[in-house]
């Protein structure tokens, strides 16, 4: 049996949810975020608290998973994802452009536009090294941080670029001289 698909679901007060089809819709104070619910999983509440059931042992492997994204959704409508961003190098920066774009400055020719998507909200530090991302997906925050990390990903020999912040890197040796 899963570890994880056995562990309850704890329902904050103001959060509701909705089985629709294939379809779980949490509602709670912050927004609503729907997820796909798989084939011979279904939900019970008990106690206040939501439990994720299956059918047979065959539907061990989406088990976890489906209670994993469901754990997710709850603490995205309570209390939110945040994904920290640090931009390391010589003239690199990031400024608002307008409400939902973001310029980029990474010592290209040009400077590069991301347009924000709808549910991701974005703070930048006065220094403009610093990108807090928030919203209450926890899937689409992490596909933007790493489109974000993607735009110039650190590099190995002077750890310049965007990373994540805490992230651990290998610096690499360059080269030495010609003998």
């Amino acid at each position: 049996m899963s570890r994880i698909g056995k562990k309850p679901i704890a329902l904050p007060k103001g959060v509701s949810y909705a089985v629709e089809g294939n379809t779980v819709t949490v509602k709670g104070p912050k927004g609503t975020v729907s997820n796909h619910l798989p084939a011979g999983v279904e939900l019970v509440t008990e106690d206040g608290q939501l439990i994720v059931k299956r059918e047979s042992d065959s539907k061990a492997a989406v088990h976890g998973l489906a209670r994993a994204l469901l754990n997710n959704a709850v603490t995205g409508v309570t209390t939110g994802w945040t994904r920290e961003l640090e931009i390391v190098g010589i003239g690199y920066k990031a400024e608002m452009k307008t409400k939902g774009i973001v310029v980029f400055s990474l010592g290209f020719s040009h400077p590069i536009e991301y347009p924000l998507p709808t549910g991701v909200e974005m703070a930048i530090d006065p220094k403009q090294t610093k990108l807090t991302l928030s919203g209450i997906d926890r899937q689409k925050l992490g596909q933007v941080a790493a489109e974000m990390r993607a735009l110039r990903p650190p590099d190995p020999y002077k750890q310049k670029g965007v990373r994540y912040v805490g992230e651990r890197l290998k610096k690499k040796v360059g080269k030495t001289g010609a003998k």
